[in-house]
């Protein structure tokens, strides 16, 4: 149905109610549902309540709205607004009010007031016909302008999308975002082709462009539709990590979503190949991007570990190595020395090895032995939090691989590639589970070929959040030298933590044993282990209910009071799972409520923002700077100007229709905690989330603790995850390029 279409049967069909906005009492951000107390143009009623999705209105406007009289059984009679027009003002005070409610960003009242003494009834006329002649104002200026003339037709635009996808049920701040993508083509693009919904705007999927398509009659046998399916399709394969998907498997989850004859999506795909679209690589389909990354990423990798190199004798390196271990006061062991020396002798090496093993004191050798030879050694990790570890461990300055490589927002790429190389002799990247397949490429496109590449992370740990398997593949190409540290070091056993994470990564149940004496943080810390029990602490618990009263009590009461531990900055609860009465959001609910109390002013969904929150960013924003799994706390929250603040360490700021890429974060997913490290964990155990006990998923919480570990739960449920050893396999084909192109570069 067309816009106009829709405006006239609305109005056709419905009672109309013209009046002026005086209070808007409730107003839902995400959704756009508005209550409102109306002052009608007649004389009949003084005032009435108005109710419906009424979003980019104001107190002061003036509307005619169409819809329904309802008669509510607690408040009485209302007017239910299907959808409505905006009546500009056309007297003095009035416009001068309308200009002086925020409606329009960059006007308030003192400079409604300038406006309407310089243009009188024609300041409206002005700015829409003759914009420049604000300028004539004093206190507007280019930017002001810029920003005022933005705010008019962002506006205008807003509505009128807003209004015609109310229809297909679309929410007004996804509305706002469409908008904001196609400008004033935003009504023509969708009427045309509401599947490119799904490629152009971030949160539409296919799903929902597919039900706007279904209610303006597009046939469900498109051609548009089936390619949009077979994108998507592709896209939950990348989301669940997988790099590509098997043929048949594409064609029958394609099929359980488009409900259409399997040929007409063999015939849709088979084009979609031939236009190159799609890549085809025996029976396996990718997404170009995806396909050339993991092949460039190979046939880099391989070129690296081919190019000849002045190699230093394995005799002087073990004289420099044994040199080194005595300056520091420092026994390697054999482990460590082979290590050191590997790093000499090859220009790609793997460093693996579980907490404990002594990898950031291999690292340090590493780079004090590159020092000796004058190397210009680059330190990076995947996010700012493990960048900022990896810097004080070494006393060196390390940067996310994203700074690294410098991201350019106008051309929406990184600076640094293969024909800007870093310069270089040595780079060092720890954390590397972390880093998936797109993140690879782009760093190792960026090193020239001269360079070294020391790739440090434990494999043991969960694989990336984004698509491949990275570091898992790189060492099963059998093509990268790999060394695994696998001896625990004396002072490391002296912790729980590090002694059951060896525990239950070998398979094994851990002490779980409350035992007096046990050593916990050195003596000398400012925090002391809890009530003496050491640094792993369980609880058992049969009832998640209760589970979940403990858990706020521990981060709220007990170990802030107790042992001085901030709620916000030193404690994280980890979780399994988003449902539940132990999951992401029913602690988070209740943690926001017990932490921060104040008045929500941002609302995503069902989740609602506040001042005060700790939020985390959940997916990479390069023009911002901040990226998925930063966590930070909102500073500050600007009604009138629709934007606010949050402090990653640093100030970023947001539009109110951005606050889909941040949750709360007082509860994550162990998934979210990769990467991480926090003085204190949390973690319930329960049999609850038994789809998702695996043991990889409990090894990696308990070590992102510091300090100390806290489980609640049952050791029923803890011992089901140590047992599940059996991880979901990704469909990667990076480890096979490896091979193919180490063999051509061989041969």
């Amino acid at each position: 149905m067309k816009k106009e279409d829709f405006f006239n049967a609305v109005r056709s069909e419905k009672e109309s109610l013209t009046g002026k906005i005086k209070r808007v009492t409730f107003r839902s951000e995400e959704t756009g549902f508005t209550v409102l107390r109306f002052v009608p143009d007649s004389d009949f009623e003084d005032q009435v309540t108005v109710v419906g999705v009424l979003p980019f209105i104001s107190e002061g406007e003036h509307l005619r709205l169409y819809g329904d009289w309802k008669m509510n059984q607690k408040y009485g009679r209302q007017f239910q607004a299907e959808t409505y027009e905006i009546i500009l003002p056309v007297t003095k005070k009035g416009i001068e009010a309308y200009l002086a409610s925020g409606v329009i960003k960059g006007i308030r009242k003192s400079t409604a007031r300038k406006i309407i003494d310089k243009f009188g009834k024609e300041a409206l006329q002005i700015i829409e016909k003759d914009p420049q002649r604000l300028l004539e104002i004093d206190g507007i200026g280019k930017n002001k302008l810029l920003r005022i003339l933005q705010s008019w037709r962002d506006q205008n635009q807003a509505r009128d999308v807003m209004i015609f996808l109310s229809q297909y049920g679309i929410s007004p701040t996804m509305s706002a975002k469409i908008a904001k993508t196609y400008g004033t083509q935003t009504l023509d693009v969708i009427q045309k082709n509401p599947y490119k919904l799904a490629d152009d705007v971030v949160g539409i999927g296919f799903l929902t462009a597919d039900k706007i398509a279904q209610n303006m009659g597009i046939s469900p046998e498109e051609s548009a539709r089936i390619e949009s399916g077979l994108k998507y399709t592709l896209q939950k394969g990348l989301d669940e990590g997988h790099t590509y998907l098997p043929r048949e498997e594409l064609i029958a989850k394609s099929r359980e979503i488009l409900k259409v004859d399997q040929a007409l999506i063999e015939a849709v795909l088979n084009e979609l190949i031939r236009v190159n679209h799609l890549v085809p690589e025996e029976k396996k389909i990718y997404l170009p991007a995806f396909y050339h990354a993991e092949k460039r990423l190979a046939e880099k990798l391989a070129l690296l570990t081919s190019v000849s190199f002045i190699k230093i004798t394995e005799d002087e390196t073990k004289r420099r190595v044994d040199q080194l271990a005595y300056v520091q006061g420092i026994q390697y062991t054999e482990e460590q020395k082979r290590a050191i020396t590997l790093a000499m002798q090859e220009k790609v090496l793997v460093l693996t090895g579980g907490p404990g093993t002594g990898k950031t004191t291999t690292v340090r050798g590493i780079i004090r032995l590159f020092q000796a030879y004058k190397m210009a050694i680059l330190l990076a990790a995947p996010t700012g939090r493990a960048a900022k570890r990896l810097s004080q461990a070494t006393g060196r300055p390390a940067l996310t691989i994203h700074r690294l490589l410098k991201f350019d927002p106008q051309n929406r790429n990184f600076y640094h590639n293969e024909k800007r190389p870093l310069k270089l002799d040595v780079l060092i990247v720890d954390e590397f589970s972390m880093v998936d397949t797109m993140l690879a490429y782009a760093l190792v496109k960026a090193l020239p070929v001269s360079a070294k590449l020391i790739i440090v992370g434990d494999v043991d740990q969960l694989p990336s959040v984004g698509a491949g398997n990275v570091l898992k593949d790189i060492i099963a190409s059998g093509i990268v030298r790999v060394v695994h540290l696998s001896e625990v070091f004396r002072q490391a056993m002296n912790s729980k933590i590090i002694m059951n994470a060896h525990q239950i990564n070998k398979g094994l149940m851990p002490d779980l044993d409350r035992k007096p004496g046990t050593a916990g943080p050195p003596a000398n810390h400012k925090l002391r282990p809890i009530d003496d029990y050491g640094d792993f602490l369980f609880i058992q618990q049969e009832d998640p209910e209760t589970s979940a009263k403990l858990i706020l009590d521990m981060v709220t009461q007990k170990l802030p009071q107790r042992y001085g531990y901030d709620p916000l900055k030193d404690i994280e609860v980890l979780t399994p799972m988003y449902k539940g009465p132990v999951g992401v959001d029913r602690l988070n609910r209740l943690l926001q409520n017990a932490l921060n109390p104040r008045r929500r002013e941002l609302f995503r969904g069902e989740m609602e923002f506040a001042a005060g929150d700790k939020v985390m960013q959940i997916r990479n924003n390069y023009d911002r700077g901040v990226f998925n799994g930063d966590i930070g706390i909102i500073r500050g929250i600007d009604a009138e100007s629709q934007t606010f603040r949050v402090d990653f360490g640093f100030t970023v700021k947001y539009d109110f229709s951005d606050i889909d890429e941040l949750v709360l974060a007082y509860a994550i997913t162990i998934h979210k905690s990769q990467g991480s490290e926090y003085p204190v964990v949390i973690c319930p155990i329960t049999t609850h989330h038994f789809i998702m006990l695996q043991r990889n998923l409990i090894y990696t919480a308990i070590t992102r603790a510091k300090e100390l570990v806290v489980l609640i739960g049952t050791r029923k449920a803890l011992s089901i995850a140590i047992r599940n050893n059996r991880v979901q396999e990704r469909y990667t084909g990076l480890k096979e390029f490896i091979r193919r192109a180490s063999g051509k570069i061989t041969n």
